[in-house]
């Protein structure tokens, strides 16, 4: 087996083309029974499958602190606790301050159908909506009007005073197309598919001939006398809507469900004139510190040379963020744990970064990469987790088609278990900036994304209401955790320093070459607090 990967290895290295490999024979049982002559990786193994502390570490991030908004008391939170207990485990752990943010906290809230008859809604108030002033608001739903052009809008926008106005596509069923292809009759099917993309091109056509982007459109309506927007962008699966931030600065903001967004526009479209209450106490707290959480077991032999285990530790707050990002969150630390056992004095330094402001833009972890640039020049390997529960399912090479070498011989040196049906992409292509690894590849850093299975991901918690404890598979959480781990042994106890060679053609758009990524510069000062 270790004669196949070497082979392997210097096949991936020499290849001049793009490829991917699979490691379908790395079979090995779930079990600690694997053949090495390491015992460090055996180590590792067992400590990370037979006494895994990833169920309670995200019990606690995920049920009893919940969504890590950034600029939120919860991410405070977070951030106090991953230092308490990083200590705890003897490794030396502090809160990097690199700027700030609107602080926002979120309240009780609730949102209910009151005529034509009555109804709880399920509705979220979004990430930074104005409260309702401490007592319920109540006005009937209308829906964004379809008008000839700018000055029409203009002209309807007193209608807007007092009402709730529906801003988004109502989708004409919430069943997934899945449920559709499955079940209806062909010629159903195909019907209800051209009518809804008709509709919506339609409806993008409605919100374009205003004259306002989905930025400005809700500030154009809260100007106007609104006295809250409804929002619903649906994923496709039952239920569930993507929940991001309100722009209203004044009136608040609730995304309703697909079933219930569609009630009220009908009740809305046929003149049943719904009226809702809305009830939001969140609170603007002004400017808050914006702050990584970073740890570190110094080297022994290469102090200035580093393995960076990377993960953002923030979150929007529809649900828990598990999937996105408290997995990854979990997985990097559990990674640590089982190294500062096992691994307590390696060759190289390890780090790991727990990023802030993530979902606004890779800020946390693009301010530590600009702050450090002796850590990014000292870089020997990154590995980033940001997609969810499943088993990490590929690795990239990230277009540094030499450093395919290092991580091939990496990996076989795996065990089994934890790489059964792994991807290896080489040379892959660098990260363009959706998600952290894009912050250190852009400057040639070695920094790898590593994928896990889909579990269903962007279509039920990828940044929606769902996305919350119950969705983890703690066996592949476990196994990643010790994945990682071992990957991280292994680069930094490499006697060869990673290339940083690029590959020289980079797959572009309309078969042009692209081009490396640049790196992108933080945002430092968030936007201010609504008032």
């Amino acid at each position: 087996m270790r004669r196949t990967l070497s082979i392997l290895a210097a096949v991936l290295v020499c290849a001049p083309a793009a490829a991917s490999a699979q490691f379908p024979g790395m079979q090995g049982p779930p079990g600690p029974a694997f053949t090495t002559d390491n015992p460090v990786i055996r180590s590792i193994y067992a400590l990370g499958m037979d006494s895994s502390q990833t169920y309670r570490l995200a019990q606690v991030l995920l049920d009893s602190i919940g969504p890590r908004l950034v600029g939120s008391p919860a991410y405070q939170s977070a951030g106090d606790w991953l230092v308490s207990t990083y200590r705890s485990w003897g490794i030396t752990a502090r809160q990097e301050r690199y700027g700030t943010w609107a602080g926002w906290r979120r309240g009780r809230s609730y949102i209910s159908l009151m005529a034509p008859r009555v109804r709880t809604l399920e509705g979220t108030q979004l990430a930074f909506s104005p409260n309702t002033g401490g007592r319920p608001v109540r006005g009937e739903v209308v829906l964004l009007p379809d008008v000839a052009d700018s000055a029409a809008f203009r002209a309807w926008l007193p209608n807007a005073r007092g009402k709730f106005v529906a801003i988004n596509y109502p989708e004409p069923t919430c069943r997934p197309d899945t449920a559709w292809h499955n079940y209806a009759l062909q010629n159903t099917y195909d019907q209800m598919r051209n009518g809804r993309q008709a509709a919506r091109t339609a409806w993008a056509q409605r919100i374009t001939k205003t004259g306002a982007s989905a930025r400005t459109l809700p500030l154009r309506l809260e100007e106007a006398g609104a006295v809250g927007v409804l929002t619903s962008q649906w994923t496709g699966g039952y239920g569930v809507t993507r929940v991001f931030n309100a722009y209203t600065r004044r009136v608040p903001t609730f995304d309703l469900s697909c079933e219930d967004y569609g009630l009220v526009a009908r009740l809305a479209i046929n003149n049943q004139h719904p009226q809702v209450e809305a009830f939001a106490e969140s609170e603007a707290l002004g400017d808050q510190s914006t702050f990584n959480v970073i740890a570190e077991i110094p080297g022994s032999e290469l102090p200035n040379e580093y393995v960076l285990l990377s993960a953002h530790l923030d979150s929007w707050d529809g649900g828990s963020g598990a999937t996105d990002n408290g997995t990854g969150t979990v997985v990097m630390m559990e990674a640590m744990r089982i190294l500062k056992q096992v691994y307590p004095n390696p060759r190289r330094t390890v780090l790991v970064g727990h990023w802030d402001s993530e979902e606004q833009g890779l800020n946390g972890s693009r301010a530590f990469a600009a702050d450090h640039p002796n850590i990014v020049e000292g870089l020997q390997a990154a590995f980033n987790q940001d997609n969810g529960t499943g088993r990490i399912a590929t690795i990239s090479a990230a277009g540094l088609w030499v450093a395919s070498g290092n991580l091939a011989r990496w990996l076989s040196q795996v065990p089994g278990a934890l790489i059964r049906n792994l991807t290896f992409g080489m040379p892959g292509s660098p990260s363009g900036g959706g998600s952290d690894n894009a912050s250190f590849i852009c400057s040639g850093a070695p920094a790898f994304g590593v994928g896990s299975s889909p579990w269903d991901y962007f279509q039920y918690t990828w940044h929606t209401g769902r996305d919350t404890f119950d969705k983890l598979s703690f066996d592949d959480v476990k196994m990643n955790a010790t994945l990682v781990a071992t990957l991280t042994y292994l680069a930094s106890e490499d006697r060869e320093r990673v290339s940083r060679e690029r590959r020289s053609v980079l797959p572009g758009q309309g078969g042009q070459p692209g081009a490396w990524p640049t790196c992108g510069q933080p945002m430092r000062t968030g936007p201010a607090s609504p008032q």
